[in-house]
């Protein structure tokens, strides 16, 4: 092959390159399937992705240690102060994962709150690597979790008749370009209706009140789907329990 052939192949893989980044930036990326919540009773998961841990901690306790002198509390997670215990689930959403993010209940909006990074949002590219090829713990360096902005969304519903007061985590990463919210405070939102998303990669947490009847049905490593997959539910109803403690 010439010279002159092995220019148009460059030429055509390049096209053919931007062609593939293009599509998925500006329309695979926005893609928002249609979710049927499952007729299951439970707590949903707000985000697709890989689950990358899932602890029941005190308010002052720490959800993971990040690294060395680096810890996330629920406090750092939700940039507010907490007095009960919690069960904490966090999701990874690749660049590949669906980026709209659904309501985990039937609820009211009790508020939304946007705060800003401590410095520069930190890449998500190691939690990303790690998830990608099964090394856990999956959140190990990933100073994202208490460094980068986020919009936190408190939504207050009932749970099998009993109120409960749930949150939701938007974090976003070094190359997030919005974080957007569909809801006001006051509004009522359906179990499993889109209320955001987050562009580009990013992470959503769940918080949940800790009652002696709740159990988590995912663990780290798990794969979840927005608006389908139950991931906190009342003990007895289902027999996948998720030992709280396991990162």
């Amino acid at each position: 092959m010439g010279a002159s052939g092995l220019i148009v192949l460059a030429g055509l893989a390049t096209a053919g390159a931007t062609a593939g980044y293009l599509f998925w930036r500006r329309i695979w990326f926005f893609r928002n399937p249609s979710r049927r919540p499952p007729a299951d009773a439970g707590i949903l998961s707000p985000a697709d992705g890989t689950v990358v841990y899932v602890r029941t901690v005190a308010p002052a306790e720490e959800v993971v240690a990040i690294k060395q002198g680096v810890r996330a509390t629920i406090a750092d997670i939700l940039r507010e102060d907490v007095d009960e215990p919690k069960l904490v689930i966090g999701i990874f959403m690749s660049p590949f994962d669906v980026h709209y993010n659904r309501a985990p209940l039937d609820a009211s909006v009790g508020f939304i709150r946007h705060y800003p990074a401590h410095g520069k949002n930190a890449y998500m590219a190691l939690m990303h690597l790690r998830t990608l090829f099964r090394r856990a713990p999956y959140y190990a360096g990933s100073e994202h979790i208490v460094r980068n902005e986020r919009t936190v969304t408190h939504f207050i519903g009932e749970h099998h008749g009993a109120p409960v007061s749930v949150y939701v985590v938007q974090i976003g990463a070094r190359t997030v370009n919005g974080i957007e919210s569909y809801f006001r405070p006051g509004d009522r939102i359906a179990r499993g209706e889109t209320f955001g998303m987050i562009r580009v990669g990013s992470q959503v947490d769940l918080i949940v009140p800790q009652r002696a009847t709740f159990i988590a049905r995912v663990k780290p490593g798990d794969r979840v789907r927005s608006g389908e997959t139950v991931v906190v539910s009342e003990q007895g109803n289902d027999p996948l329990v998720c030992c709280p403690s396991d990162a």
